[in-house]
């Protein structure tokens, strides 16, 4: 049944490819409703402006529909709060932006990784490959837009800031041929300490493993003493098909440029 007063509704401004929620915007959007570290299964994409019924199923886990189709599922989960190794902030400066994917992005106005929005209305968090260690980063200086009405930064934000820098380290690492999509097709995350508007932070990514069309990443928000405030655990699909002719797989489904990259 229907959770009483539950829906979900993405707004325009936070969107992944055009039409469509960043797929970590929508993720933790759905994780807030459920409350507590959790786990999401995108199926189907999650448009934008409208609002979304959400049932419970079982006592635990959330599902979003449309139509009676469902688009996604929340369930609790837990997510190791660490990191493969440390960075400074002058590493994450140095890193950001050096992805060839930036050279023609498929999706510039990205909430997340979008470099076409304006400082103060996407997030512009741009990760490159940190020399000589496999980890991509970039830092983060989160906007007053974002905050809740606690003043810290709204959980789903924190998602979504976890959610692209994770699939673009995995698409790089794996060496992907230009045109590759890659499909986020589950995200778990965990939210010790979300920061707030005007804190220094940076982001690292690390790819885990490949397993024939499953890469699977982690990231991580890291605060300006190198403390962790959040992490991520990700699983994207090397898809077969075009965004366009996909059949609508879900948000993150992205045509990559250079070394691939999600929406």
């Amino acid at each position: 049944m229907v959770a009483p007063g539950l829906d979900l509704r993405v707004e325009p401004r936070f969107c992944g490819p055009p039409g469509f929620a960043n797929g970590g915007f929508a993720s933790g959007s759905l994780a807030a409703l459920l409350g507590g570290t959790a786990e999401v299964t995108l199926r189907r994409p999650v448009p934008l402006g409208r609002a979304l019924p959400v049932r419970r199923d079982g006592d635990h886990s959330l599902v979003v529909e449309d139509a009676g189709v469902v688009l996604a599922e929340a369930r609790p989960a837990e997510v190791e709060l660490a990191v493969p190794d440390r960075l400074t902030a002058e590493e994450a400066d140095a890193a950001a932006g050096r992805l060839r994917y930036y050279d023609a992005p498929v999706f510039p106005a990205c909430f997340a990784c979008g470099p076409a929005r304006a400082p103060g209305d996407g997030l512009r968090i741009l990760p490159g490959r940190v020399d000589g260690r496999p980890l991509w980063a970039a830092p983060w200086t989160p906007d007053r837009s974002v905050a809740g009405a606690d003043g810290q930064v709204r959980p789903e934000v924190v998602w979504a800031a976890l959610d692209c820098p994770s699939g673009l380290a995995a698409a790089d690492a794996a060496g992907l041929p230009d045109g590759t999509m890659i499909l986020l097709g589950r995200m778990a995350a965990d939210l010790a300490a979300p920061p707030g508007p005007g804190d220094r932070c940076r982001v690292v990514a690390w790819p885990v493993v490949r397993d024939g069309r499953k890469l699977t990443a982690g990231s991580a928000l890291l605060g300006a003493g190198g403390e962790v405030l959040a992490a991520a655990r990700t699983t994207w699909i090397i898809a077969q098909r075009s965004f366009a002719n996909a059949g609508a797989p879900h948000p993150e489904a992205s045509t990559t440029s250079g070394r691939g990259g999600p929406g």
